[in-house]
Order: C-alpha cells, then structure tokens, then sequence
C-alpha cells in the first residue's frame, strides 16, 4: 500500500510540473518572436514525452498487479523463500539459488507466463532491476497473447 500511495504522489506532482512547464510554453509561445515561438514548442514537447512516459509506466504496472493477483488466486505466486541477513537486506547467494532455479524453470518452459514472471522476480531479487522489467515485459505479453521477440 505505501508503494502505491509514493507511486500516485509522484505522478501526482509529475503531472502538476507538466502542466506548469505547459504553461510556460504557451507563455512563449504567445510572445510571438521567433525565438520564444521555437522555445515555447520545445518546451511544450517536453510535458507529453513526460506524460507519454508516465502512462506507459501506469500501464506497466498495473498489468504486472493484475498478473500477480492472477497467480495469487491460483496459488501459485512464488513464495518468499530467500535468506536474509541481519540488516534484513536479501542474501546474495540466497537469491542466487533462487534465481537459477527460476531460469532452469523458465528455459524448460519458454512460452510460459508464469514461468517469467516468476523469473522476473527473481531478477528483481537479485537486484537486477533492468532484466527484472524484460521478464516481466515478456510475461505481459505471453499473457496477452502478443508476440515476443525471440
């Protein structure tokens, strides 16, 4: 739940900047020279790659929820089963059992989605956030019934 309520803050003041940076862009815009014109744009431009951005993250997300809510009610979300030190910080080599075993499963089983977003965690856990998004990615769209890349 804190997750969620840090995520709509943040996107809550991304949009509140992207409507003051908009603004400002018709500001510039509305001065009428050359320069202020082409500033004005650039800066408009900016607001919709920022917006562009934050829904395709939105989407993201809650398409990976609706994948863990699905496992969940089939039982078969995978269990926090990882060793952690003291700190309470996960232990690396914990993780790293984990993690080859989630990618033996997922390499027996390719087109599953399961099997990625399982692994997707495991990549999460071991810290590597951008393969992390990839499965997950991957997930989403044997899910959706999309194709991937191979």
């Amino acid at each position: 739940m804190r997750a969620k309520i840090t995520y709509l803050v943040t996107a809550a003041v991304l949009v509140f900047y992207f409507v003051l940076v908009g603004s400002r862009g018709v500001m510039l815009i509305q001065s009428g020279t050359l320069i202020t014109v082409t500033f004005g744009v650039a800066v408009l431009i900016l607001p919709f790659i920022g917006l562009w951005f934050l829904w395709q993250n939105t989407q993201f997300v809650r398409k990976a929820n609706q994948l863990a809510a699905e496992l969940d009610a089939a039982g078969e979300l995978p269990v926090d089963e990882l060793k952690r030190l003291p700190s309470g910080r996960i232990d690396r080599e914990s993780a790293d059992e984990v993690f080859a075993r989630r990618k033996a499963e997922t390499e027996a089983t390719p087109d599953d989605w399961r099997c990625w977003f399982r692994l997707a965690v495991a990549y999460h856990d071991a810290r590597d956030t951008p393969r992390a998004r990839k499965a997950m990615q991957r997930a989403i769209a044997l899910h959706e019934g999309r194709p991937v890349p191979a």
